[in-house]
């Protein structure tokens, strides 16, 4: 059974339809520990209630980046985990974490990667930056995470209409909703089931019930 590790800052509701696919058997494996880089991310409690081990590591208690890092990549190698999700994870982390799980690591990201993605785009930001440029159609990506933001292979992708009338805030809830918490749990399934591959940096998913 595939063992999970999970990074989060905040409210953790892409941790909690993880969790949910988890505990009704959609996902074949067990979420090992839950690590935050904030004391009050509300996604501790998520975890706590559902038994999962949780940890605070903060970056300010490190000298430097490289050393936060270097000291989650211990935690979850001491974890013995084989995959780790970004759910809602703040921090662009040093190079050697993704190093240390070449294609263990996913993150969900709310735009259709190329687009809107990279260092600065997070949260609100991203919806603004659709908004602003006036496109007609946005979505969310998982994709496996390298040593830069944004830019591992391409996992899953799904689009989600722009609509007049949206503010930063709704177009926000309607990606989580119709995108980001259909699409990640998908993803860690997948990989729980052993069906993802990374040819050339383009993931190929078998077929199956969940393809």
């Amino acid at each position: 059974m595939l063992r999970i590790g999970a990074l989060v800052s905040g409210g953790g509701t892409n941790l909690q339809k993880i969790i949910d696919g988890v505990n009704s058997g959609y996902i074949k494996g067990e979420i090992v520990s839950v690590v935050s880089s904030s004391p009050k991310a509300y996604a501790l409690e998520r975890a706590a209630k559902n038994n999962i081990d949780t940890s605070v590591i903060r970056l300010k208690d490190y000298e430097n980046r490289k050393a936060y890092s270097e000291a989650l990549v211990k935690h979850f190698k001491e974890k013995n985990v084989g995959l780790i999700v970004l759910a809602g994870f703040m921090i662009i982390l040093d190079p050697v974490f993704a190093e240390a799980f070449p294609n263990q690591i996913m993150n969900i990201h709310p735009a259709l990667i190329p687009s809107f993605c990279g260092e600065g785009f997070y949260g609100l930001h991203v919806h603004e930056a659709a908004l602003a440029k006036g496109i007609k159609i946005t979505g969310a990506t998982v994709h496996f995470v390298d040593g830069k933001a944004d830019n591992g292979p391409i996992i899953i992708q799904k689009a989600v209409e722009v609509r007049d009338d949206d503010t930063p805030e709704i177009l926000q809830k309607r990606v989580m909703e119709q995108a980001e918490w259909i699409i990640f749990p998908k993803a860690v399934a997948l990989f729980a089931e052993g069906r993802i591959k990374v040819e050339k940096n383009k993931v190929k998913i078998s077929r199956g019930d969940k393809a």
